[in-house]
């Protein structure tokens, strides 16, 4: 990739790492009782931070100057994207002040701009509808970890995924609500990228697109 893409992508894992840093140091301010590891685990219960932490390894891997086949930056973007429609839609809160920092990165400037990055900056070429099977792979070993871990400690990161709240037919209809989601927009980038990349030449590093190479 160009360098601008490498160093776009860079400040975008900056970005992404540090809203995460910033949020880990206002609640551990709130709660000093909490160790760092303590509130890092308590992080890893969200998508939002999991994605964005895959995010940000792509990004640096990305910048520096390592190869990516495009079924991952897409398969980021979809992710990330998902991320930011989702909390915009269900999980909104109306924050101020420094809280409103980390949750503006985690959740509205790193979707935008990744997602801008792909557009603009990553190879999309070889990407097959099928992909979008593929993909949903990531959200559904989310929601197998999501409730174990609630199971074991009693604690859901989403009123949609807590059978407590919701029941379990609910957690079933919401799982399979937003596992459709993923799937249409996987779709939606597919053709999205296959309409970008019409007319040009197959690249020559085609191997990195290779499905049995990713």
């Amino acid at each position: 990739m160009s360098a601008i893409a490498r160093i776009t992508a860079g400040l975008i894992g900056l970005f992404a790492v540090g809203s995460i840093g910033l949020d880990m140091w206002i609640s551990l301010s709130a709660h000093p009782d909490r160790t760092f590891l303590a509130e890092f685990w308590r992080l890893l219960r969200y998508f939002t931070i999991l994605t964005n932490l895959m995010l940000a390894g792509l990004c640096f891997w990305v910048a520096s100057g390592r190869r990516v086949a495009p079924f991952w930056t897409a398969a980021v973007a979809l992710w990330i994207a998902i991320v930011g429609i989702v909390y915009h839609l269900l999980l909104a809160r109306d924050l101020s002040g420094i809280d409103w920092w980390p949750d503006f990165g985690l959740h509205t400037f790193v979707p935008v701009s990744y997602v801008l990055w792909w557009l603009v900056f990553a190879p999309k070429a070889g990407l097959r509808f099928v992909d979008g099977l593929s993909w949903l792979g990531w959200p559904a070993l989310y929601v197998v970890y999501a409730l174990g871990r609630g199971a074991f400690d009693g604690r859901y990161p989403y009123f949609f995924l807590n059978p407590v709240k919701s029941g379990w037919m609910g957690v079933a209809g919401w799982s399979a609500g937003l596992c459709a989601a993923f799937f249409v927009g996987g779709i939606v980038m597919i053709a999205l990228a296959k309409l970008l990349t019409k007319g040009r030449p197959r690249p020559a590093d085609a191997a990195l697109h290779d499905p049995q190479l990713r």
